[in-house]
């Protein structure tokens, strides 16, 4: 199937052996820094055995003593590869009747795909999302596995519509979305709903339709609301939070600064009330968006006193890595929208430190970093990233 395949074009297992003979190992010490058999790093090495899961992955980094996006897709998507990565999605979306396997879905393998897809974009390994989801949608759809199939398909809906709205691609985003939204609804489990909408969001801030953004994940964020006398657990009461984020964010947006403040003030209240470490909600996701809404309120001082306290905040290293660097592409392009080419320029850096594919695979991204690199202000690292991404 092809959600084997290894996490991008080049074999990652080339990637192994070069890192190793520059750290002057052999093949045995190697191994036995990993606890591993000689015979299992020469598998890797030579590709015969695939590196599928993620902790093994970040077991050979440290042995490297490396980040593991070098052992990762790092290179710029060109626009031919993102083209044809979007042509592939697009492709595997049309195929309405996916025939079913010969023999019965290895159920942990297709949640193990998953998991390496969420991962990857945890990480903006938007190249390697593009090569992966196209081949996971087709076996989960296989699968017929009857409500397991339910509770796999709308995450990889979910995560194909995150990607295209990372590549631009909108209405295809909102599309995908949908056929998210559509099995989750069928399913009748609110919570699975609200998967659902994180997404669907996203999609439809992608493409200007913010009141329906909004009125999506207010009506989500509700129906996940805590009954009398219960206390819903982390994982639903983090999903709440994002929900009314994704909803301030929205309102922000159009404008509507009175329900972007509100929306925030709950999602606060929400946070205070418990430990969402592990969840992906917590003070410093709150903390983001409270910048964000007071920037589009055109609060700039405020914005920048908030956004400066939040970076020196121990939450901040805890938020995933295209998170951080969304984030800090909003804050530039808050910037950069009132002539603080600066502060835009050094924003922009630092994304691409936190997520280098956040700032060098996306557009938009590289359409502003080109946009402030031709300020006399811009900082000078910056005028050699844009050089980099031949973006000037």
């Amino acid at each position: 199937m092809r959600e084997r395949r290894a996490v991008n074009e080049v074999p990652v297992g080339r990637r192994v052996a070069q890192w190793r003979v520059r750290r002057n190992m052999t093949q045995q010490q190697f191994a036995d820094r990993l606890g591993k058999s000689k015979s299992w790093v020469d598998k890797i090495e030579r590709g015969a055995r695939r590196l599928e899961r993620v902790s093994n992955l970040r077991e050979i980094a440290d042995a490297l003593r490396i980040d593991v996006q070098v052992l990762l897709a790092e290179r710029p998507v060109r626009p031919g590869q993102a083209d044809a990565g979007v042509e592939r999605i697009r492709a595997a979306l049309a195929r309405y009747h996916v025939p079913a396997p010969p023999r019965p879905p290895d159920v942990a393998q297709l949640r193990a795909g998953l998991e390496h897809a969420k991962q990857s974009y945890r990480h903006a390994h938007y190249p390697a999302l593009l090569t992966v989801l196209p081949g996971l949608l087709d076996a989960v759809r296989a699968a017929r596995i009857g409500r397991l199939t339910d509770m796999l398909l709308v995450p990889v809906y979910g995560l194909i519509a995150l990607t295209m709205v990372k590549v631009d691609q909108g209405e295809l985003a909102w599309l995908t979305a949908d056929r998210a939204m559509a099995v989750a609804l069928a399913s009748e489990d609110p919570q699975l709903t609200a998967v659902a909408t994180v997404p669907l969001c996203q999609a439809l801030r992608c493409c200007g339709r913010n009141g329906a953004a909004v009125r999506a994940a207010v009506v989500a964020a509700h129906r996940l609301g805590p009954r009398p006398g219960t206390q819903p657990p982390a994982s639903v009461e983090s999903l709440r939070g994002t929900l009314l984020i994704q909803a301030a964010l929205a309102a922000a947006d159009r404008a509507d600064e009175h329900s972007a403040r509100g929306l925030v003030d709950q999602a606060v209240e929400l946070a205070d009330q418990g430990s969402f470490g592990g969840e992906g909600f917590g003070a410093a996701a709150v903390q983001t968006a409270r910048v964000l809404v007071e920037a589009a309120r055109g609060d700039l001082p405020t914005a920048t006193v908030r956004h400066e306290r939040l970076l020196a905040s121990p939450g901040w290293r805890w938020l995933p890595q295209e998170h951080r660097a969304a984030y800090l592409l909003d804050v530039a392009r808050a910037y950069a929208g009132i002539g603080e080419m600066s502060r835009a320029g050094r924003a922009l850096l630092e994304a691409e430190r936190a997520a280098r594919g956040e700032v060098r695979d996306r557009p938009a991204a590289r359409n502003l970093v080109a946009f402030v690199a031709r300020s006399t202000a811009a900082p000078a690292d910056l005028t050699r990233l844009a050089a980099s991404l031949h973006a000037t």
